[in-house]
């Protein structure tokens, strides 16, 4: 009774802890002698304030190794390695983290949010919960777009069972082309690859049915984090890059053309699909602590993970430099 008041409580204080409404204050000196950080990253619209981190953190000292992964799990298995230094990885990372057993991963900050509209084959109705049923539906498992769909479907009382989930492996060009095959009717997908396919004609967005607002999940898509070990033996160049990226996502989210300009450069694809893409994705994390212990609950309760690492896994999550360049 205890831990459910606790999970409860947590609830009424997670719009107090988002930082996205805050501005970024001045930029910190450069570093006195030359320092290096390995960067992971996702080719994924959300992250487009990383286009440019090379020319960026050169001003301060930082020289900048990437580090390209398919898949957020991916690059939480380098960071628990120390194979990068810092990367985005998925908000429920550090739930799986502290289920085993490691205290390796950081989380530094969220990166944005957004609608969660199931995408549907064109000429397939699916415009309500109940229109799922029988249909086979393209998932990617263990994801964080996966456990926001399935937490959703949790708290709507909507069975797993009344869907055929295809489980689709690797990136979202698997899912898209999936779809044009005719192998799935929708798909639980991320950005751009949902808007891509809408933009060409083959699918739309079953606006009825947004799952991003499950309470136990929340809306963020994706998180910041960091090795330990990087945090402590280069935190100050891990502090540079951390104010490099919010000054840039703080001047895309004022400017949208801005935003789409970068998103198509760092993505690869073309600015007629990013711009309504990015019409779609609010920069500016939404993530908290509570947030992370809320994940981390609904992810022992649903059996993803073994173990309950509620505390475990809010230990895991420390904003503190984010917060340092909020005024």
């Amino acid at each position: 009774m205890k831990k459910f008041s606790t999970v409860k409580c947590l609830l009424s204080v997670l719009s107090l802890s988002a930082l996205s409404a805050l501005a970024i204050g001045p930029a910190p000196q450069p570093l006195a002698q030359k320092e290096t950080l390995t960067i992971g990253f996702v080719k994924v619209g959300h992250l487009a304030p990383m286009l440019n981190l090379e020319e960026d953190l050169k001003k301060f000292n930082v020289e900048v190794k990437r580090a390209e992964f398919v898949r957020y799990a991916d690059a939480r298995t380098a960071l628990l390695s120390n194979s990068v230094d810092v990367s985005a990885v998925g908000p429920g990372d550090l739930a799986i983290a502290a289920s085993q057993g490691s205290k390796n991963l950081i989380g530094l900050t969220g990166v944005a949010s957004s609608a969660k509209n199931l995408v549907v084959k064109k000429g397939v109705v699916i415009n309500d919960w109940k229109d799922i049923a029988g249909k086979k539906i393209g998932i990617a498992p263990g994801s964080a777009v996966w456990f926001q769909w399935a937490m959703t479907l949790v708290e709507k009382g909507v069975p797993y069972t009344s869907f055929t989930p295809v489980n689709i492996q690797g990136g979202g060009t698997a899912f898209v082309q999936a779809m044009k095959r005719g192998d799935i009717d929708a798909m639980a997908l991320w950005e751009p690859f949902e808007s891509q396919v809408v933009a060409e004609g083959e699918a739309y967005f079953a606006k009825n049915m947004d799952y991003s607002k499950a309470k136990s999940v929340g809306a963020e898509l994706g998180l910041l984090a960091a090795s330990r070990e990087a945090l402590t033996s280069k935190k100050e160049a891990i502090r540079r890059f951390m104010w490099v990226y919010l000054n840039a996502e703080e001047q895309m989210a004022k400017n949208n053309d801005l935003f789409a300009d970068a998103y198509a450069k760092f993505t690869g694809l073309p600015l007629n699909v990013t711009k309504e893409s990015s019409k779609l994705i609010k920069l500016g994390g939404v993530l908290s602590k509570e947030q992370v212990q809320l994940l981390a609950d609904a992810a022992f309760k649903q059996g993803i993970v073994q173990k309950d690492v509620v505390q475990e896994a809010g230990a895991l999550y420390d904003d503190s430099i984010a917060r340092e360049f909020k005024k």
